[in-house]
């Protein structure tokens, strides 16, 4: 952690596994952008509002996908790079239908789409959505990333919600530069996952770190999610399974009650505190955090502030276990 004279804490930098970038430990989510997928689209120029603001807070990458908006993602972030040629790209090709497809030249012709919205020649970090093999055998698929960064058209590779088993058929072809999964206070399925990638080199980079607004502090018991919103249910979307499905919400909630004055006595905020804990667990390179409010991304950008003593997580861990013993009750 670095701190300027005037006080400011600049941006902590981690390499991305063994052979990636370095990069902020914070990366800017575009995965609300220009879409209603996910509840009423905010305007475009607030999105882009919002990315700048990130990128003059330190953050130095963006993540987003074909699929966001169905490209209009992409678009967005092109607007909002633009005299910011530092900044890296991420982006992601998904499995047909909801994507261009798996097979090899459904990924080539995916990312020379990508590269076009994004108005770049090169794709920084390029990477599989979702494990899926009804289109085209992984193998097929993952040689397809592999002639991308041969040509030149790619810098670096990775998936996205996947397992081991996945990653290590992948590593038998090319270097898994990184492993994007689902990972939080109130999630923590994918850890041994993240503990297996750093041993292989793999850098991860989390999302979903304050569960969709959970570890934010602004839902709380008498918090009702528009029928648009897709924590209300709408969609169908695992993530609700997994964090908003009402027995488990109620069980989160109580969870997030006990965090709030742990943050209070750090001195910091819930959503510095869940951002904290992610990075400061082995094996995690940085957290993607997207926002539409200006705000709440130079809040999200100054959690390098943050440090948690081994007596301060082993406090939030205890709280943390509650999610089990609550189950039972």
């Amino acid at each position: 952690m670095m701190e300027r004279s005037d006080g400011v804490v600049e941006m902590p930098l981690r390499r991305l596994g063994s052979r990636g970038p370095t990069i902020s430990v914070v990366g800017h989510g575009a995965w609300e952008a220009g879409s209603t997928e996910w509840g009423a689209a905010p305007a475009d120029g607030h999105v882009i509002q919002a990315m700048i603001a990130a990128f003059e807070a330190g953050v130095t990458w963006i993540d987003t996908a074909e699929i966001y908006g169905s490209g209009r993602s992409e678009e967005l972030v092109a607007m909002a790079i633009e005299g910011w040629p530092d900044v890296k790209v991420f982006t992601k090709v998904a499995s047909a239908p909801r994507g261009t497809g798996y097979r090899s030249s459904d990924v080539r012709r995916a990312a020379e789409a990508s590269l076009r919205r994004l108005g770049r020649d090169v794709i920084d970090l390029y990477q599989l959505h979702w494990l899926d093999e009804t289109d085209a055998r992984l193998e097929e698929t993952w040689a397809a990333m592999a002639a991308l960064v041969d040509d030149g058209l790619v810098r670096w590779i990775g998936v996205s919600n996947f397992t081991e088993e996945a990653i290590e058929r992948c590593e038998r072809i090319r270097h898994v530069d990184s492993l994007q999964p689902h990972l939080s206070m109130l999630w923590q399925e994918r850890l041994s996952l993240v503990s297996f990638s750093k041993r292989n080199g793999t850098g991860v980079i989390a999302y979903g770190p304050l569960a969709f607004g959970l570890l934010t502090g602004t839902i709380t018991r008498r918090t009702r999610l528009p029928r648009d919103d897709w924590r209300s249910g709408s969609r169908g979307l695992r993530a609700y399974e997994q964090l908003f499905v009402s027995e488990r919400l109620v069980r989160n909630l109580e969870v997030v009650e006990r965090l709030t004055p742990i943050a209070g006595r750090l001195g910091t905020s819930l959503a510095r505190l869940a951002l904290a804990w992610v990075l400061h667990q082995p094996g995690v390179t940085g957290v993607i955090a997207g926002s539409r409010a200006p705000d709440h991304v130079r809040e999200n950008a100054s959690v390098g502030s943050v440090r948690l003593e081994p007596s301060d997580l082993a406090e939030i861990g205890s709280v943390l276990e509650l999610r089990g013993e609550l189950t039972h009750r």
